[in-house]
């Protein structure tokens, strides 16, 4: 099974774990044209016959250069991605600290690693300093708590979201603050705040001011979460 590491923040994590988010939009790094109409190419056998299924790649419309496509980094429906987040690890205590000499590979695990989304950490290494959260880019496979199992993948323009894509972006869920902090954003009153204008700042805060007004293309990733 194929599988590619993929980046969430703590507040995506939440949502991931407990259930509202299965879908994640990420930009399209050679975007399409403006007026493009975004198709999967056929895929390809190893006699190169056309056949039907996903080949991953995906180009402006039925009469674009093959050339010119584009592969999609995360795969295509089956593969796996497993997700990087800001975490700590191995942590042990003073009473493992001589099992963890002999065999540092054993504590190579989540169950003795810290997550930023869900955990505290209070730990200290060996000089007595306070150990500080690692960034999700660092993290190592084996550190990686959540799997996920891609289970479609399309092309849109980031503005087509719709209210229903929206809550499952995670960014309408259980947690109200999110409706204040949109109300506070946009300066409205919270009972105005819709999923789509929630995930348009959380885009923003993700992507920099001015980038839901770029309207890029994206590739919309949607997934489900694999049992430990």
């Amino acid at each position: 099974m194929k599988e590619r590491p993929i980046l969430f923040s703590a507040q995506m994590v939440r949502a991931i774990l407990d259930g509202t988010k299965t879908q994640t939009r990420r930009a399209v790094r050679k975007q399409f044209a403006p007026d493009a109409e975004p198709a999967e190419v056929s895929a390809t056998s190893p006699e190169g016959w056309q056949i039907s299924g996903h080949s991953g790649l995906w180009w402006d419309d039925a009469g674009a250069c093959f050339d010119d496509a584009i592969r999609c980094p995360y795969g295509i429906p089956g593969y796996r991605l497993w997700v990087r987040e800001t975490w700590q690890g191995p942590l042990i205590d003073e009473e493992l600290e001589d099992e963890f000499r002999q065999s540092p590979d054993y504590f190579k695990k989540p169950s003795f690693c810290a997550y930023r989304a869900t955990d505290t950490l209070d730990a200290i290494n060996a000089d007595g300093e306070e150990l500080g959260w690692r960034p999700s880019i660092h993290m190592p496979r084996w550190a990686s708590r959540i799997d996920l199992e891609i289970t479609g993948i399309r092309v849109e323009r980031l503005q087509d979201i719709s209210e229903e894509d929206a809550k499952k972006e995670g960014a309408w869920g259980p947690d109200d603050s999110i409706v204040g902090n949109v109300a506070q954003h946009f300066g409205c009153d919270p009972l105005a705040v819709h999923p789509s204008l929630a995930y348009h700042m959380l885009w923003e805060s993700i992507n920099g001011a001015g980038s839901w007004d770029a309207n890029p293309w994206v590739w919309v990733v949607e997934f489900k979460r694999m049992q430990p």
